[in-house]
C-alpha cells in the first residue's frame, strides 16, 4: 500500500471512531419507524428466538444504561467489517502479471 492510501485509510478510521465514540451520547432513545412498526403489530415478541451477541448496540456486561458499552459495540462492529473487508480485498486483488523478460 503506497503512503497516500495509507493515509486515506487511516483517516477513514479515524473519522469512523469518532463516529462511534459520539453516536451514542446524540442517538434518540424513540425506536425508529421499522422498529415502531413491529412493536405495534407485535412481532417482536414472536420473533425473540434470535439473541445477538450484542443486541440494541450494548454489551451485556456492561450493562444496559451505560453509553460506553454502546461506543465498544460499535467500536467492535467497526473492526470486524473492517477486518472482512480487508480479507475480502486480499482475496479479490488483481495478481500483476509476470514480467516477460
Amino acid at each position: 500500500m503506497n503512503p497516500k492510501d495509507k493515509k486515506f485509510v487511516m483517516a477513514g478510521l479515524a473519522i469512523c471512531i469518532i463516529i462511534a465514540v459520539l453516536s451514542p451520547f446524540i442517538a434518540s432513545s424513540n425506536p425508529d419507524g421499522l422498529e415502531k412498526t413491529a412493536e405495534d403489530i407485535s412481532t417482536t415478541q414472536e420473533s425473540n428466538n434470535y439473541n445477538a451477541p450484542m443486541s440494541d448496540y450494548m454489551i451485556p456486561l456492561l450493562g444496559e444504561d451505560n453509553p460506553y458499552g454502546g461506543v465498544l459495540a460499535l467500536i467492535i462492529g467497526i473492526l470486524i467489517t473492517l477486518a472482512i473487508a480487508y480479507v475480502a480485498a486480499v482475496l479479490l486483488r488483481r495478481k500483476k502479471p509476470e514480467s516477460l523478460e
